[in-house]
Formats: structure tokens, C-alpha cells, sequence
């Protein structure tokens, strides 16, 4: 395992890689579509309706499993409003929102990072045709 400039040991040295509390948050930041719903959450409380139709590429039953996942970690809490139908709405707890400032600085690196890899991909794609 490769030691960064930065640190004295590897950055994974005092966890158990089998039980790696790292692997088992980034499995979840890193599905599909978490970080869009995290922050389309972080504006506030939306309804099922108000989050499919922010984001429109996502599938009703991805967004129900995402959803289920996002609760079951902690990350957001589900209130059922007493109303005929039932509506339900959606809003982060506070583990979640303390995930909106790391989550918005790898937003931000992505955004500026984006033309270099982009550029990366074409250079490595014509190098391996």
C-alpha cells in the first residue's frame, strides 16, 4: 500500500480491512445517485414528486431504493403527513447535512477538475486505439 507525501503511515494502517468504516460510508456516497439527491435535499424538505422531478433521469423505483438506503444509514429522516392520500416528504438529518460541506468541496473539485480528465480520457483513448 502506497504512503502519501503527507502522512507518516498509510492512510488505511489502524483499520481493519475487513470491517473498513471507509469502504462502508464511500459505498454509499459513491452510489449513482446519492450525491444528487443529497443535494437536492439540502435546499430542505422535499415530497417524493418535488425530488423525481428535480431530478429527472432517475427512475421512480431507484429513487424509492435510494431513498430506503439513504434513511436506513441515517442521512435523512421519512415524515408521513396524516393527509388522504398519505404524502410523504423527505428532508436530511443532521448526520446528513454535516455530509453537505466534504460532499460540496468534491462537487467543486469534480467541476474543476472535469476538463483535465475529460482531456486525460481522449489523450489515453487515441494513445490505446
Amino acid at each position: 500500500m502506497a504512503v502519501s507525501p503527507l502522512r507518516a503511515r498509510p492512510l488505511f494502517a489502524d483499520m481493519d480491512i475487513n470491517d473498513c468504516p471507509v469502504r462502508d460510508v464511500l459505498d454509499r456516497v459513491a452510489a449513482k445517485w446519492t450525491t444528487l439527491i443529497l443535494e437536492a435535499l439540502g435546499t430542505g424538505p422535499l415530497r417524493f414528486g418535488e425530488l423525481h422531478r428535480a431530478l429527472p433521469d432517475i427512475s421512480k423505483r431507484m429513487l424509492t431504493q435510494g431513498l430506503r438506503d439513504l434513511e436506513r444509514d441515517g442521512l435523512l429522516t421519512r415524515h408521513v403527513h396524516p393527509t388522504k392520500p398519505p404524502s410523504v416528504e423527505y428532508q436530511l438529518s443532521p448526520l446528513g447535512r454535516s455530509m453537505l460541506v466534504p460532499l460540496g468541496a468534491l462537487i467543486e473539485w469534480a467541476k474543476q477538475a472535469h476538463p483535465q480528465i475529460r482531456e486525460a480520457r481522449v489523450a489515453y483513448d487515441a494513445a490505446a486505439a
